[in-house]
Parts: structure tokens; C-alpha cells; sequence
């Protein structure tokens, strides 16, 4: 199936080690252990009356492996809902996590992890570098099925570096919070997929349509990962949060936020699918809708129930959004959405970020208390001066520029990725491992067929492809 155009004997070897000996010589010249890392320095804080167990790696590890698995397992399995492409969504997902968790680190690091020149790594630059790379498996998802692994590590590139200075001027120079990254991440990542799938559009995509679907088996490998990122998806938010009762807070919001997103999802389901059934699509992707939509706001003093309203309207957004919105987006705006991440990241991350910004407004000293300044300390600076109503528009603004930014990149990286060098498929075999993966056909089973109205297992033939 591999011809002349997307054979990556050459292509993805060149890509893949002249990437890594760029990284490897810009870690060995700018990157090294932080304080709670270095050897030396380390003990001289034992020295000082510290104690082993007060190093930032016992409070942040945990959140860490949660996270992980979220990015490596939950996001690559998502992706596997598609009939013949279940190598390319868990193998390009690996490879793209890896490539851009390095470069995270580089760019993360250069905007706000530089000390004396150099970029001090630890516990808490890793769990930043998989936000990041969170991101780039969004947008992804956006393009899954259409491009191969080196048009994505090109894409990679590029927008981990516009990723990081997106969140270097919400974050630092504008001040807002956002902690579980309905801005920075998802909104940011959903956009800037959409914008490259829109500059990418096949007019004669219709061609492979056959392979854009699912098939029993792969959907319930694609609920795998569903399964992972709702248990850890309270990890995500909350792994940065100051210690205490802003990561207390954050996690339980996250878990309300969820539960009752799910709910929704099913029960909106039932209403929009065919015959009052439930769509797997809907159970995989906008029970998630929950935790994207509490990002922002997780941290602040929003409330189980108000976190229950915001799961409940992101749930229902969602599905409302693969019902009768993707297929809106792919006839008027050319906009092919594979996996839909407008429905679970692009929506439920502005609606975040809309709660962030009239939760924030709302902030009062009566609610809060010291914890005021504390969890508004840079755009507060500790004085408590600073009105409310004024951190609210500072998360409007980051809105804004999130979105500009993304939209911008992505049509940018759009036009870079339409060069015809990087063994794209034609759009007559999109959606298929044979492309660029050895696929013993022998063995892959397309679809089950029930013979003579039976239903017992001897009766169960496999046919294969």
C-alpha cells in the first residue's frame, strides 16, 4: 500500500534523529536539576534543617504518574475508535508525547524556568512539559487519520513553542489562573487543530469514508482510554495548584464536575441518537467535557454544586456538539474534525474559561479570607488593592489571546504541513495502518457476522479482511 509519496524509509529517520540531537545539545548547553534535584545543593538544604521528605517530589509524583498515564494511555486509546487505525492512534500518540515533552521542557523552561541562564528541571517542569504535550494530542486528535508522523512532529514543533508562549503571557504577563488549562491547554489545542485541519481540508476526503468509522471492537478499545482520563482526570487539575486547600479544592471540584457531566451525557444521548439508543461517541468523549470545563475555576471557591452545573452544561454542550454541530463544521466551514475535539476540548474549554472569569469577578474577602491573596497572589500582588471585578476581565483578556494565538498558529502550521514532502496519504487511503505500518491482514478482523439467526458462540464466524 506504501508508494513512492509516503514511503518514510527516509523521511521519518531524518526527522526523528535530527530533532533529537538538536534537543540533546540544547539540554547539554542550557538545562539543568533544580534545587530539590541537585545532588549538592539538595543537601544543603538538609543541612539547613530540611527533611528528605519535605523535597516537592513526594507532594508532586503522585499527580505526575496520573498524569502520565492520562497523555500516553487515556489519550491514545481515546483515538482508537477508528476501524483500521488503532497502530497509528496509540503509536503516532507515542511518538509525538515523546518528542514533545523534550521540547516542552526547552520552550517551558526558556519562558519560565530560566535561573542564571540555564533551565532548572524537576518534578513540576515534567507535569508542565505533559500539559503541553496534552495540547499537541488535542490537536491531533483533530487531524487523526489524515497526516503521517512527520507532518505531526513538524506540527509539534511548532505549537509547543507557540503553546509556550501563550501560557508565558497568560499566566505571567496577564495574570489569570488556570490551573487545569481549560485556556491554555485545551481551548488553546483545540483551536489550533481545528484551524490546521481546516487548512488541510480534502474535498474528496469522502473517498475513505468507509474507514471513518468504527467497528464493535475498536470502540471499546477507544473506551479504555475514555475510562483512564475520567479517574485521573482530578490529578490533572490539581497537579500544580499550591499545596493545601487549593489542590484539595481543585481535585473535588474536578470530581463533582465529572460525575455530573456523565449524567448528562447519557441522558442527552438518549435523546439525540437514533431509536432513544445511546452513541458511543457521545459516552467516549463528552462524559470527559467535565473535567475540561472545570479547568480554570477548579482552584477557586466554586462550590460542589456549582461544579455539578458546569459539568451538567458541559456534558450537555458536548453531545449537542457531535450531534448537530461537526457535521455544520465539515459542510460549511471544511473543517474535517476527526475525532471531534471541538465537541470535547474547543467548547467545554471557552465555557471554562467563561466560568473562570465570573467565578474570579465574583471573588469576595467574606468567601475567601487570607486565602484571597494567596490564590490570586500574582494578579493581586499580595495587597489585596486589586478589585475583583478587574481579575475577571484580565481571564476575559486571556480568552482572547488564547484564542488569537491559537487560531493564528494553526493556520500558519496549516500552510507548512500542505507542502507535499512529508508522505501524506491521498485521500483514497486515509485512515488505514497499511500505510506506514506492517499490518499482517491474515490476523485483523474487520467485522463479525451471525449466521442462520443464531446467537450462541459456535455460530460466531470472524471475517477476515
Amino acid at each position: 500500500m506504501t508508494n513512492s509519496a509516503t514511503n518514510l524509509r527516509l523521511k521519518l529517520p531524518m526527522a526523528c534523529i535530527i530533532l533529537e540531537v538538536i534537543i540533546i545539545i540544547l539540554f547539554g548547553t542550557l538545562v539543568q536539576y533544580d534545587d530539590e534535584t541537585d545532588a549538592k545543593l539538595w543537601h544543603k538544604e538538609i543541612a539547613n534543617g530540611s527533611s528528605n521528605y519535605d523535597n516537592d517530589f513526594y507532594y508532586r509524583y503522585p499527580s505526575f504518574q496520573d498524569v502520565h498515564v492520562m497523555i500516553f494511555i487515556g489519550f491514545g486509546f481515546l483515538m482508537t475508535f477508528l476501524q483500521r487505525y488503532g497502530f497509528s492512534s496509540v503509536g503516532f500518540n507515542f511518538l509525538i508525547a515523546a518528542f514533545a515533552l523534550q521540547w516542552a521542557t526547552l520552550m517551558q523552561g526558556f519562558f519560565h524556568g530560566m535561573h542564571g541562564g540555564k533551565i532548572h528541571v524537576g518534578i513540576e517542569s515534567m507535569i508542565n512539559a505533559d500539559f503541553c504535550t496534552g495540547s499537541v494530542l488535542i490537536s491531533f486528535g483533530a487531524v487523526l487519520g489524515k497526516t503521517s508522523p512527520v507532518q505531526l512532529l513538524v506540527m509539534s514543533v511548532i505549537e509547543v513553542t507557540l503553546f509556550a508562549v501563550n501560557e508565558f503571557i497568560v499566566l505571567t504577563v496577564l495574570g489569570a489562573k488556570d490551573a487545569g488549562g481549560s485556556m491554555t491547554i485545551h481551548t488553546f489545542g483545540a483551536y489550533f487543530g481545528l484551524m490546521v485541519a481546516r487548512v488541510l481540508y480534502r474535498p474528496n476526503l469522502d473517498k475513505s469514508k468507509h474507514k471513518n468509522c468504527s467497528v464493535y471492537h475498536s470502540d471499546l478499545f477507544a473506551m479504555i482510554g475514555t475510562i483512564y482520563l475520567w479517574m485521573f482526570w482530578p490529578s490533572f487539575n490539581s497537579a500544580v495548584t499550591a499545596h493545601g486547600d487549593d489542590q484539595h479544592r481543585t481535585a473535588m471540584n474536578t470530581y463533582y464536575s465529572l460525575a455530573a457531566c456523565t449524567l448528562a451525557t447519557y441522558g442527552l444521548s438518549a435523546v439525540v441518537a437514533h431509536d432513544g439508543k445511546l452513541d458511543m461517541v457521545h459516552i467516549q468523549n463528552a462524559a470527559l467535557a467535565g473535567g475540561v470545563a472545570v479547568g480554570t475555576a477548579g482552584e477557586m471557591m466554586l462550590t460542589p454544586f456549582g461544579s455539578m452545573i458546569v459539568g451538567f452544561l458541559a456534558g450537555t454542550i458536548s453531545v449537542l456538539g457531535f450531534k448537530f454541530l461537526s457535521p455544520i463544521l465539515e459542510q460549511k466551514l471544511k473543517i474535517q474534525d476527526t475525532c471531534g475535539v471541538h465537541n470535547l476540548h474547543g467548547m467545554p474549554g471557552v465555557l471554562g474559561a467563561i466560568v473562570g472569569a465570573v467565578t474570579a469577578a465574583l471573588a469576595t474577602k467574606e468567601v475567601y479570607g487570607d486565602g484571597l491573596v494567596c490564590l490570586f497572589f500574582t494578579s493581586w500582588e499580595s495587597s489585596g488593592d486589586v478589585e475583583a471585578s478587574f481579575q475577571g476581565i484580565r481571564q476575559a483578556i486571556s480568552l482572547a489571546v488564547t484564542l488569537g494565538i491559537a487560531l493564528l498558529g494553526g493556520l500558519i502550521t496549516g500552510f507548512i504541513l500542505k507542502l507535499p514532502i512529508y508522505g501524506a496519504p491521498p485521500d483514497t487511503i486515509c485512515f488505514e495502518d497499511g500505510i506506514y505500518w506492517e499490518v499482517s491482514l491474515a490476523t485483523t478482523p474487520s467485522h463479525f457476522v451471525w449466521m442462520n439467526g443464531h446467537t450462541g458462540l459456535t455460530d460466531l464466524y470472524i471475517v477476515f479482511v
